[in-house]
This record gives C-alpha cells, structure tokens and sequence, in this order.
C-alpha cells in the first residue's frame, strides 16, 4: 500500500498543475467548514488530495484558519501523509530569501486557536518530541531537482498574526535560537500528529524579518517576485516528490507515527461517550476498530 499524500499550498500555491481526474469533494466536519473543498486527482498510480489553507481566492487569514476541520477532512478522506507549504520570514542571515527549510521543530506563539482534538471526553496526550516526519523528510531530499537546495533541520516559531512580529519579538526569537518565522504550521502539525498522519513542512523563505538591517528596504513587490519563484520551483519539487513516491515499493508503516494514539490516549473506550467515539471516528476508528 502507498500512501495517500495530501498537499496544503500555502501563500502563493493554491492549485498543482500535471494532475488527472481532478475532481471537488466537499468532506462534512463536526469542527465547521474547510479552508476549500478537496482537490483530488490521480498521479500516475498515486492518489492525491490537494487543500489551500487560505482558500483558492487568498481570504482567509492565517488566525481563523481552520485548522481542526482541514486536518479531520484529510484523515476522513484517507490521506495518510501530509506536505505543508508555507512562506516564511527568515531569523538567521545564512536562510536567504528564495531558500527552502524542511523545520523539524516548532515553537508555538500562537494564542486564540484550537490545538487539539481531545478537548471533550476522550483525553490523549501525544508525544510532539519528534512533529514531522523523517519518512517524509527522506523522499523530499531524495527527489531535489537540481537548481533547488533545501535545509534539513532548523525551528520554526509560530506566531498568532496576522501582523508581523515586533522588533523585540523577532530579536527574542533569534535569541531562542529559531530559524525561521511563520503563521501556520501550528496548529496544524499538533493536529496532524493527533490524526496519525505524517507531516513535513515545505517553509519557503520570502524575506528577513525585520530584526534584520535591510527589512526596511524589502518592497512588497521584491516578496512577491521571491514568492513567485519559490512557488514555480516547489511545484517542482512536488512533482518530483510525486515521481519518487510512485516508484517506492515498500513504505514503512511501522512508523510510531501511524499509531500513536496506542500510546497517548488515557481514557478507557467504556468511559467514552458514544456523541464523542462517532465524532471522533475518522480519528479513533484504528485505535478502537470502530
């Protein structure tokens, strides 16, 4: 079995070219409504679900995004692993504009959004030692095109926004020694381990910010423009991605990740509601054979 891979573009991708049988699905949530319907389509033998955080149009801000209904609305659909893509600022001088960083930590500012899916009668508690996914991480570097390099490791700090840091945040975050900044990856990958999903993100570089002593001179246009390019270049990479996926014979569905749940939840199935196992099912139906 190979997985079923779930793309979230974020600024700037809203949408995969190369794909076939694209098709709208509009999967119901107890948690509200997706950022857009699914977009599921064929890629070679590979099935795909591509979902723009933002909406196809760009309207929604980074802090009512909803994360909760995205992350069910993929697992209910049986997407097993998830790529994020998102545009970062950069905290370090060596991360330039137009670099790539695959974080394999994060730090979380955000302050007024839902983390978690066990927030009624079911308490879990999951381990986010290790958020992303090595498996995951593997493939991306394998399939690098030749004019992209990207970073393995490196922290992201998450901010609420949707206003950029203030000079003592952006000076207090590189004094935690953090990478890169942005908005949306928490919750998103908090949920996304809940869920048994494996989950890396694609951070693009768009600018400095603004601890940095050119962040003055960056233009909106200049962002734009380092967008763009980065945009081209991990439509790339993720057709690569795509490729190298397709070609893998075995995948290892040993991974802790795929069954953390075992470990994490405390309460008893008995002790359970029934409004909260069939709630929950898309997310506990492995744990509990429901």
């Amino acid at each position: 079995m190979k997985p079923i891979l779930g793309i979230i573009g974020g600024s700037g991708l809203y949408n995969l070219d190369g794909l076939k049988n694209t098709k709208l699905v509009n999967i119901k949530t107890p948690y509200g409504a997706t950022s857009s319907k699914l977009h599921v389509s064929n890629y070679k033998s590979l099935n795909l679900v591509f979902l723009p955080r933002h909406g196809l149009e760009h309207t929604i801000p980074p802090h009512k995004i909803n994360y909760r209904a995205n992350i069910y609305a993929l697992k209910k659909y049986g997407v097993t692993d998830i790529i994020s893509v998102s545009a970062v600022g950069s905290l370090k001088e060596k991360h330039k504009p137009g670099d790539f960083l695959l974080p394999d930590q994060f730090i979380d500012r955000t302050f007024n959004r839902v983390t978690t899916f066990f927030d009624e009668d079911c308490v879990a508690h999951v381990s986010l030692a290790k958020p992303t996914s090595a498996q995951l991480s593997k493939l991306i570097f394998k399939s690098l095109p030749k004019n992209i390099n990207i970073k393995q490791k490196g922290t992201y700090v998450a901010i609420e926004g949707p206003q950029f840091s203030t000079y003592a945040e952006s000076m207090l975050y590189k004094s935690w020694n953090c990478d890169i900044v942005g908005m949306t990856n928490m919750p998103e990958a908090r949920l996304a381990k809940e869920a048994e999903i494996g989950y890396i993100s694609i951070a693009m570089v768009t600018d400095y910010d603004c601890w940095h002593n050119n962040h003055d001179a960056v233009t909106v246009n200049q962002v734009i423009d380092i967008m763009n390019k980065n945009t081209k270049n991990v439509r790339a990479l993720i057709l690569s991605v795509l490729d190298n996926l397709e070609k893998i014979k075995k995948w290892n569905w040993a991974d802790k990740v795929y069954s953390c749940l075992n470990e994490a939840i405390i309460t008893k199935k008995e002790a359970i509601s029934a409004k909260t196992l069939k709630k929950l099912r898309p997310i506990l139906k492995r744990r509990y054979s429901l």
